[in-house]
C-alpha cells in the first residue's frame, strides 16, 4: 500500500473511531443518567409512607433524591457501560458494519479499541465519584431522617485514636474543636522508649497542625523505672490527629464514608476487636464498581457481536439483562461471603470482576478478527 493509500486508510480508521466513541458515550451518557432513576422509584415505592408518617415535607423528601443521585450513578457505571457497549456493537452486526471493517482489513480489536479506551477513562471518573458520592448521600440521609444528625458534643468518653494511644475527656464540643479535660497516654512501639501520659486543662484544634493542649503537665515513664514530669503552656500532640467530628464516634452508614474513612474506621474496628467483614468488603467495592466498567466493556464487546443477523434490538436487550442479573448475583453473593467473614474482604469485592474479566478475555480471544 502506498502512502496515498495508507493516508486513506489512517482517514477511515479516525472517522470510524469517531463514531464507535460517539455512539458509545452518547448512549452511556443516556443510562447513567437514566437508570437511577429506577432505584429512586424502587426507594420511593417501598419508603415514601414511611417518610410521610414521620412528617418529613415532600420538598425534603425529593431534595434527598437530588443528593443520592450521585451515588446512584456510582452504582450504574457498569451497567450502562454495558448497555453502552452492546447497543453500539450490536446494532453494527447485526447491519453488517462490523463484516465490512474486517473486509477493509479493520479487526474486531481495532474496532472496538475506542470503547476499550472510553472504559478505561470512565473508571478513572467512577472512582472519583465514589469519594464525591459518600458526602451527598450522608446528606440525603440527613434530609430523609434516615439517621440522627450527628450530635455536636460528647460527654466523659474514652477513645482508642488511631496511633494506638487512649484518649479521655471530660467533654468534646466539635462546633468550636474545643476539648475539656483531655488526658492522652501513648505507648510506644519501641521498648526503650518512655510511655507518655498527657494531661491539660483543656485542647483546641488547629486545622492543618493538630490538637493543642494548653495548661497541663506532660509526664514520662522510662523503662529503667525513671520518671519525669514536665508542665507546659501549650503542646502540639502529634499523637492526635484525629478530627473533632471523628472524635464524635457517631453512626455512619458505609456509604457514606469515603474509601479513606472506611479504612480509618476498619483500622479502629480491628483494634477494638470488632468484625470488619463488611466495612472492608465496602472499601473494596470502592475501587472494584469503578473498574467494573472497564471489565464489562471487555466482556460486553466481544459478546455483543457474537450473534447472527437476526435478534435486533430485542436480542441486545436479552444480553445486557442476562448479563446485569448474572452480574449482581455474583456481586450479592460474593459480598455476603465477605460480609460475613467467610470469604477475605477484597476477594469479595473483586472475584466479580474477576470472573468477567477472564470470561471477557476468552471471548476476545475467539472473536473473529
Amino acid at each position: 500500500m502506498g502512502p496515498q493509500g495508507q493516508r486513506r486508510r489512517a482517514g477511515v480508521i479516525r472517522t470510524l473511531d469517531r463514531l464507535v466513541l460517539s455512539s458509545f458515550l452518547r448512549l452511556f451518557a443516556v443510562f447513567v443518567l437514566a437508570a437511577p432513576l429506577l432505584f429512586i422509584l424502587g426507594d420511593v415505592t417501598e419508603n415514601l409512607d414511611g417518610y410521610l408518617e414521620q412528617g418529613i415535607p415532600f420538598e425534603r423528601i425529593a431534595l434527598s433524591y437530588v443528593f443520592a443521585y450521585p451515588q446512584f450513578m456510582f452504582w450504574c457505571f457498569p451497567i450502562a457501560a454495558l448497555l453502552a457497549t452492546v447497543f453500539t456493537i450490536h446494532p453494527m452486526t447485526i447491519h453488517r458494519e462490523v463484516m465490512a471493517t474486517k473486509a477493509g482489513g479493520i479487526s474486531f480489536h481495532r474496532l472496538a479499541l475506542p470503547i476499550i479506551v472510553a472504559g478505561a477513562l470512565l473508571s478513572g471518573v467512577g472512582l472519583v465519584l465514589a469519594d464525591l458520592a459518600p458526602r451527598s448521600m450522608e446528606i440525603a440521609s440527613e434530609l430523609r431522617g434516615d439517621r440522627e444528625r450527628r450530635q455536636a458534643f460528647r460527654s466523659t468518653f474514652v477513645y482508642l485514636t488511631d496511633a494506638g494511644g487512649s484518649l479521655m475527656a471530660r467533654r468534646l464540643t466539635a462546633n468550636d474543636g474545643q476539648m475539656l479535660g483531655p488526658s492522652l497516654q501513648t505507648f510506644p512501639s519501641d521498648p526503650t522508649q518512655p510511655t507518655r501520659y498527657v494531661m491539660a486543662d483543656h485542647a483546641r484544634w488547629l486545622e492543618g497542625r493538630g490538637w493543642m493542649f494548653e495548661d497541663g503537665y506532660r509526664r514520662e515513664l522510662h523503662p529503667d523505672g525513671r520518671e519525669v514530669t514536665v508542665h507546659f503552656d501549650r503542646s502540639l500532640e502529634r499523637d492526635l490527629s484525629e478530627r473533632p467530628e471523628e472524635l464524635l464516634e457517631a453512626f455512619r452508614d458505609e456509604d457514606e464514608m469515603t474509601y479513606a474513612e472506611l479504612t480509618r474506621f476498619g483500622d479502629r474496628l480491628l483494634r477494638s476487636g470488632g468484625e470488619v467483614g463488611r466495612t472492608f468488603t465496602k472499601r473494596g467495592q470502592r475501587v472494584a464498581i469503578p473498574a467494573a466498567t472497564l471489565v464489562i466493556v471487555l466482556f460486553g464487546a466481544p459478546l455483543a457481536t457474537s450473534s447472527k443477523r437476526g435478534g435486533g434490538t430485542a436480542y441486545g436487550i436479552g444480553i445486557a439483562l442476562a448479563t446485569t442479573i448474572l452480574y449482581l448475583m455474583l456481586f450479592r453473593v460474593a459480598g455476603a461471603f465477605g460480609y460475613a467473614g467467610t470469604l477475605d474482604p477484597t476477594a469479595a469485592a473483586w472475584i466479580p470482576n474477576v470472573v468477567f474479566l477472564c470470561a471477557g478475555l476468552v471471548l476476545m480471544k475467539k472473536v473473529r478478527t
